[in-house]
């Protein structure tokens, strides 16, 4: 005989196994791993543009600190 598999979901330091929630339920717990999904993604995003900007800013900031090239003449 088959083992039933569950799901455990820990809310608020309380073990559900989401199996047993009622559909509203379930849905809540979907939202929420979604959400945390996008969160989790949108971090991601903005670390990337972060660093971005602060590699922007650097080369910006060092292009207006060196002193021009001098053109030789030929």
């Amino acid at each position: 005989m088959a083992e039933k598999k569950t799901t455990p979901i820990v809310i608020d330091d309380v073990e559900y196994q989401y199996e047993d929630m009622t559909q509203e339920q379930q849905v809540f717990v979907n939202h929420v791993a979604d959400l945390d999904r996008k969160l989790r993604s949108t971090q991601f995003n903005l670390d990337q543009l972060n660093v971005g900007r602060g590699a922007f800013m650097n080369a910006l900031s060092k292009s207006l600190t060196d002193e021009p090239e001098t053109e030789e003449a030929a």
